[in-house]
């Protein structure tokens, strides 16, 4: 048992030559010897490699609980650029698949003795609060889309990668069910036996896992190099558009001083003039110039033009021609 821990041991920290890799190029190896690089990525992926691989008693092969939270810290507490290499690594055989599959140490992280029922396993994950919110990410990140490119919201590649390595390390943590190089299904380790009447609900769950093409474009793009150039879309509806501006735009009935209004006057003309914008006949600059050059009496609603407080009255032309020939006949 002992030389076996050692030999798994060896075999993930990727410290030798791969016996199986010769000719072909091993994403996966080189993934592991990139986190060996890294001082906080090897500390990280050797503690939970040695918790995972501790037997318990010849009936209890590890401590699932202590794997767990190790798995967590790795994924949590590493750089995606080291442990996404290890999770999502392209592979052109089935030994490079084999170790993308048996990188979280399914054998104590994944698998048990039966599979449980999905739902089952689902409302054990919704107990905890934790992985309940890792596992709405998921269905909110990885959610298949068939208005978009990717087939994933917004065409967002990294938050649905990212939403599937947050759940690694809960009782659902999900794996590849099998060492294919090309066809790429992942899982959580359930069935839906058992389910009755609720059996398609359960389908529905474990096909967000199966049968996800969000999910395996992702994981496809990643290992390809493929998901750096990918923008996101625009929304497929348009912004609203800004409310028209009345033609005579009617003061608040509640008005009560000058400030108020003269601080959006302000901000609305001043615009015009930073601008050196040339005076002409428009709508907007007639209306600048009127709400510039009107004046708002403080606690009252009266508003006055400039010059047209009282004034003395100025005699008709009929009236001073009148009185002049009055005078001239007088003479």
């Amino acid at each position: 048992m002992i030389l076996a821990n050692a030999f798994c041991l060896f075999f993930f920290l990727g410290t030798g030559a791969d016996p199986a890799v010769s000719t072909k190029s091993n994403h996966c190896l080189d993934a592991a010897k990139a986190c060996n690089l890294n001082d906080n990525c090897k500390k990280l992926r050797s503690s939970y490699i040695s918790i995972c691989n501790r037997e318990i008693s010849p009936t209890e092969r590890c401590n699932r609980r202590k794997c767990h939270k190790a798995l967590r810290q790795f994924f949590d507490r590493v750089p995606s650029e080291y442990t996404y290499r290890m999770l999502f690594c392209s592979c052109q055989d089935q030994a490079c698949a084999e170790r993308r599959r048996q990188t979280i140490l399914p054998s104590c992280s994944y698998e048990d003795k039966e599979k449980p029922n999905c739902l089952d396993l689902r409302s054990l994950c919704r107990t905890d609060h934790l992985c309940r919110s890792r596992l709405a990410d998921f269905h909110a990140n990885c959610r298949a889309s068939y208005q978009t490119l990717t087939s994933c919201p917004t065409d967002n590649y990294q938050a649905c990668l990212g939403s599937y390595a947050g759940m690694i390390g809960f009782d659902i943590t999900p794996n590849y069910v099998d060492s294919s190089p090309t066809g790429i299904v992942v899982s959580p380790w359930c069935s839906c036996r058992g389910s009755g009447n609720m059996e398609e609900e359960c389908e529905k769950f474990l096909k967000d896992f199966t049968e996800n093409p969000c999910l395996r474009n992702a994981i496809q793009a990643f290992g390809n190099g493929t998901d750096v150039n990918l923008s996101p879309k625009s929304p497929p509806f348009q912004a609203t558009q800004a409310p028209r501006v009345d033609k005579t735009p009617s003061l608040p009935d509640d008005l009560s001083d000058s400030t108020s209004l003269g601080t959006s006057v302000i901000s609305t003309c001043t615009s015009v003039q930073d601008q050196g914008l040339k005076a002409n006949n428009s709508q907007e600059l007639s209306m600048c110039f009127t709400e510039l050059t009107t004046n708002i009496i403080p606690g009252s609603k009266r508003v006055i033009k400039p010059n047209s407080g009282p004034r003395r009255t100025r005699p008709s032309a009929a009236l001073t021609a009148a009185s002049f020939l009055m005078l001239k006949l007088a003479l």
